[in-house]
């Protein structure tokens, strides 16, 4: 590759920086299979709720950390009963909104707020249940790819309290999250890990199979189980800008991570030698975590 057309892909990779997170999350979405991925696991998530519940029963869903909702059709679908969208982008929530009033899907609501509120802000379950959520719990708690930004010592808490006062009797947490380690130079947690403990010293402690070890050592989840499996998704796309912004939001920039220029050129320039010259995709393995209460049968996963 010529001088040229590095400074051309170094001068496009320092654009994409400046993004909406939901733009980014949008990009991934539509190019790689991990929303196929978590569809999947929904469903099997879903099937169980149905079998779990009356017939008759309209069902709800929470969805925490719900950007642009690319799960919208098998959500707004299965739960006619309310689905809740809450997002701490304004942006995010308005692409929705449109499509709510478009499409006329008068059940489904958007809120925005952080869901670290649930346990940072006394009253705020009971205030969020009997007002936005119409004064009931739900069925379905959504989190996909929303725990990343916060602590992972607030995951037990958050869990505990959204068990104990949002979700029903017999109900489910599925949440989603990549892998916290990996040895492979082409994943997302490698990249991670290689370049947040570089110029920050730290690295990925995130974990959902620790979390699950919590959850199961909390008296708040007696009454459930637990479950966890691991899954593979690529990504590529033909447009390098487009390609860096996934890139800044796996970094977690700028929220997070405030890389200096000099650091993005040094990303940047790692990202051309291993992704976007051998035309590589990049992979992210990554966990889900079904939590069901109040089943008398095995839940699937």
């Amino acid at each position: 590759m010529n001088r040229n057309e590095t400074t051309r892909l170094v001068d496009a990779g320092l654009r994409a920086a400046e993004t909406d997170m939901a733009d980014e999350d949008d990009i991934w979405s539509y190019n790689s299979n991990d929303k196929v991925d978590i569809g999947e696991r929904l469903a099997s998530v879903i099937r169980t709720l149905h079998r779990a519940l009356p017939q008759a029963r309209k069902m709800r869903a929470l969805s925490l950390g719900s950007s642009s909702e690319p799960q919208f059709r098998i959500l707004e679908t299965a739960f006619r009963g309310g689905l809740y969208l809450m997002d701490i982008e304004r942006h995010a929530l308005d692409i929705v909104e449109e499509r709510i009033q478009r499409q006329y899907t008068d059940h489904v609501f958007t809120m925005q707020g952080s869901y670290l509120d649930f346990i940072e802000t006394p009253g705020f379950p009971g205030r969020l249940r009997s007002t936005w959520m119409h004064g009931r719990k739900v069925d379905l708690i959504t989190m996909h790819h929303s725990l990343y930004y916060c602590e992972e010592s607030t995951w037990l808490p958050l869990f505990e309290t959204l068990f104990r006062t949002v979700l029903a009797p017999r109900g489910a947490i599925h949440a989603v999250l990549m892998a916290n380690t990996s040895r492979d130079t082409h994943t997302t947690t490698w990249l991670y890990n290689h370049f947040a403990g570089k110029f920050f010293g730290i690295r990925n402690n995130q974990s959902l199979p620790v979390l699950k070890r919590e959850l199961e050592r909390s008296r708040v989840f007696d009454d459930s189980q637990i479950l966890i499996s691991t899954s593979s998704v690529n990504f590529f796309v033909g447009d390098f800008e487009k390609f860096m912004k996934v890139v800044w939001m796996i970094l977690l920039y700028p929220n997070v991570h405030p890389f200096t220029e000099s650091q993005k050129v040094e990303i940047i320039r790692f990202v051309i030698d291993t992704f976007w010259a051998p035309k590589r995709p990049l992979v992210q393995t990554q966990h889900h975590l079904v939590c069901y209460r109040g089943l008398d049968f095995k839940g699937m996963i």
